[in-house]
């Protein structure tokens, strides 16, 4: 296409590219960040009463859904079961759960709008009274959810009351299991821990690929004050990247004051 002065301008097939701000999709994202951010903060000056009721319809709410799609899924499998006539007592009872998990989209609607409602309202209760979520809130908060489960679902048979602690206890079992895998794969490894600062330092410098180098001649944290361009030779760093990182340290008032 030629311009005013002449000159030729290439214009890309499928128009001029839009503009990032002007982006139907990335408008609707950055409202709803900001809508869902004013809720949090309106829930959470809000009394633990409320709190605990909103967030457990929501989860309810949330739980109903899925459970009305998996009931969908496994209405058929009722009756495929086979009658209960002339069955052992311990074949009875898992017959009887059996025959609680494979109901309709409705019955499991309830069933998982109870479990989902009261885990994350335990969980909130748990959270504004003890201030932190830790493996203990989960676990509370799963095992009454997963009584309650028992409760409704009528996987308890005769023996209700006992079901429903055992069904709380698997609930928190495996809440506490899932809770404390969460955390030991969330968290980073012992030694990056000593080369917080480094990573931060070569990543602004676009200098990430050098991390290695660092861990190598173990100059963590500590050594950042202290380094010169012998011991970053020693590492195998190219001169280019030492100036940078040099330079970059004696710019760094923090850093320089672990010279002194």
């Amino acid at each position: 296409m030629e311009g005013r002065q002449g000159v030729m301008v290439e214009v890309p097939k499928g128009g001029l590219p839009q503009a990032a701000g002007n982006n139907p999709l990335v408008q609707l994202q950055t409202k709803f960040k900001e809508v869902e951010g004013r809720f949090r903060e309106w829930l959470s000056k809000q009394s633990i009463p409320v709190e605990a009721a909103v967030v457990t319809s929501m989860s309810a709410a949330q739980g109903a859904v899925i459970g009305a799609f998996m009931g969908t899924l496994t209405s058929d499998v009722s009756s495929q079961l086979p009658p209960q006539s002339n069955l052992a007592p311990q074949a009875m009872a898992s017959l009887n759960q059996a025959q609680a998990l494979a109901v309709g989209p409705f019955a499991q609607a309830r069933n998982f709008a109870v479990m989902t409602g009261a885990n994350a309202g335990i969980s909130c209760v748990m959270k504004r009274i003890r201030g932190v979520e830790d493996v203990q809130t989960s676990m509370v908060a799963a095992f009454g959810s997963g009584a309650l489960f028992s409760l409704v679902s009528g996987m308890g048979g005769s023996n209700v009351a006992v079901n429903a602690v055992t069904s709380g206890i698997f609930f928190a079992l495996v809440q506490g299991g899932i809770f404390k895998l969460g955390q030991k794969f969330s968290q980073p490894p012992t030694e990056d821990v000593f080369y917080a600062h480094t990573r931060d330092m070569l990543s602004g410098l676009g200098l990430q690929n050098y991390e290695k180098n660092f861990k190598k001649g173990l100059l963590t944290d500590r050594t950042l004050p202290l380094l010169t361009d012998s011991a970053l030779r020693d590492v195998k760093i190219p001169p280019g990247p030492r100036l940078l990182i040099l330079d970059h340290i004696q710019r760094d008032p923090e850093l320089m004051k672990g010279r002194r």
